[in-house]
């Protein structure tokens, strides 16, 4: 009976080996903003950013199966507004946060490290980034290592599928709004 037990043991350990938890990270640029505000901080979406932002919220809902845990924005007026294009097309999130690090001048390591400390700490099984040129394209290659930074038109999403336990991770795919 016991080495049955220690084979039921086993088979239990290489199991749980095998089974990875993934989460998934969504890297998505503001939708088209217009070019002269008073500071870039101020830029505002134009209609067509608008459209194209609630073009792509429609597809990253089908990607979601009803769920969204956390959305961290950047406090630049052009992705808070993406974010408020897209909120009646998604599923509720669990938390919304303004994240100071995630403008234009964001360091993609920084927040690749900040991103996996929350993954840990807080385990989530999603979380939409909405932000800008250039960390959107940096983050994502820092986040998958031997990616090329991908670039970015605006309203772009790119999908990460990221496993906490093993800190592997793979670009699903990228999709950028029809015309």
């Amino acid at each position: 009976m016991i080495d049955r037990l220690d084979d039921v043991s086993r088979i239990c350990d290489c199991l749980t080996e095998v089974i990875e938890i993934s989460m998934q990270i969504y890297i998505m640029r503001h939708g088209e903003a217009e070019n002269f505000a008073a500071s870039d901080a101020e830029r505002p979406l134009t209609t067509r950013g608008i459209a194209q932002s609630q073009q792509m919220a429609t597809l990253l809902a089908s990607h979601l199966k009803g769920e969204l845990d956390q959305v961290w924005v950047s406090p630049y007026l052009r992705a808070q507004q993406t974010w408020q294009a897209m909120v009646k097309s998604l599923p509720t999130a669990t938390q919304v946060g303004s994240v100071e690090d995630i403008t234009p001048y964001g360091d993609a390591e920084t927040v690749a490290d900040f991103i996996k400390a929350t993954i840990e700490t807080e385990q989530p099984q999603s979380l939409l980034l909405i932000s800008h040129l250039p960390l959107v394209g940096y983050l994502t290659a820092e986040l998958v290592p031997g990616l090329q930074p991908p670039m970015f038109l605006t309203s772009a999403i790119a999908a990460i599928d990221y496993d906490p336990q093993s800190g592997k991770s793979k670009l699903l795919w990228q999709h950028q709004p029809h015309k």
